[in-house]
């Protein structure tokens, strides 16, 4: 719904992201912003954002798949170790260089993700997330096995991002790497959904049985949304390996794709602006426990404190909020417009 006094007079206005001068402006804002904030705040919370990109990219991947698709997977984690994985042992050993290592960190988690998708052809609903825990067991086992490539459960460590002459050892840096990629992912992930492609996926979300009449090729669609979302997941695992320096199999464990898909569900589910809310609000409430444990001196309970909380408000939106922030989101912008001498945008 467009404000007061704003009406489209062509398609391509009609179907335009950006609609209003407002929101042109509102947008230049917030990219200047994200830009300079390596320039105002400490390394903390440099660091603290370039992990929270990770984190966005890797769940606007189980967007394409879960809330566009409808596919439910619970392996996101696994699948960013893969991405991350490839890029150390590629970089150290073979001294592949980083740039090149994305597409080949996002095509191999990708492939891995497409291998792990096939029972989804066969399995629908619930049964596909429990058969994607197996793509969880199976990548941490293999990481650990071989650990004369990967280093085990102690891990292995990775050299810093090179480009040309440049090293990107600083965290306003690889701040800056890590907020391109979000931005280039959001683009994308944001466009998906408004090709044919994205509205295959919505087709065989809604009714898969009437997309299949309908001429889809349902394993075709089922097994390009598995390799779009676990190549975001390979982006994001290359971008943790370049910003920690250092990774391990516990980074990827299963309770992260749960929160990764906790993370969906609290947003909304089939909105990219969704993810950006779910993101934001489960992190930024994860460092206002910390915060407050710590002040209370009573850092012991915050692991605890978290997963509790954390479950209780997932639950909470579940039966309260199914829709997530996006759909309160929806409704306060629609109240707003609606409401008496509504302003005119442009």
């Amino acid at each position: 719904m467009l404000p007061s006094g704003l009406f489209a007079t062509k398609y391509e206005a009609d179907m335009a992201i950006l609609r209003t001068k407002t929101q042109w402006a509102l947008l230049a804002a917030a990219i200047v912003c994200l830009f300079a904030m390596p320039f105002v705040l400490d390394d903390y919370w440099v660091t603290w954002i370039t992990g929270l990109s990770a984190v966005i990219l890797a769940v606007l991947g189980l967007h394409i798949l879960t809330g566009l698709c409808g596919v439910f997977s619970i392996g996101q984690a696994a699948f960013m170790g893969v991405g991350a994985y490839t890029t150390a042992i590629l970089a150290g050993r073979y001294g592949v260089p980083g740039l090149a290592c994305l597409p080949i960190a996002a095509l191999s988690a990708g492939v891995v993700g497409v291998f792990f998708g096939l029972p989804a052809f066969r399995l629908k609903g619930f049964y596909i997330a429990i058969a994607s825990l197996a793509a969880n067991f199976i990548i941490l086992w293999t990481i650990r096995y071989f650990d004369d490539w990967t280093g085990g459960d102690g891990g292995m460590g990775v050299d810093p991002l090179r480009v040309g002459g440049f090293e990107f050892t600083s965290r306003w840096s690889i701040y800056l790497v890590a907020i391109n990629l979000a931005i280039i992912g959001t683009f994308f992930a944001k466009n998906i959904q408004r090709m044919p492609i994205g509205r295959a996926f919505v087709a065989i979300r809604d009714n898969e049985l009437a997309a299949e009449v309908g001429g889809i090729d349902i394993f075709r669609y089922k097994m390009l949304a598995f390799f779009i979302g676990s190549m975001y997941a390979g982006v994001a695992g290359w971008l943790l390996a370049y910003s920690q320096f250092w990774i391990t199999p516990d980074q990827y464990q299963i309770n992260n794709s749960i929160w990764y898909f906790g993370m969906l569900a609290i947003g909304g589910m089939g909105s990219t602006t969704g993810v950006f809310l779910g993101v934001g609000f489960l992190k930024v409430l994860e460092q206002l426990i910390d915060e407050v444990t710590k002040r209370l001196d009573m850092a012991d309970l915050n692991v605890a404190l978290s997963l509790v909380g954390f479950a209780v408000l997932i639950l909470a939106f579940l039966i309260l909020e199914p829709g997530g922030l996006y759909s309160r989101w929806q409704k306060f912008k629609t109240y707003y417009r609606l409401r008496p001498y509504s302003y005119r945008g442009g």
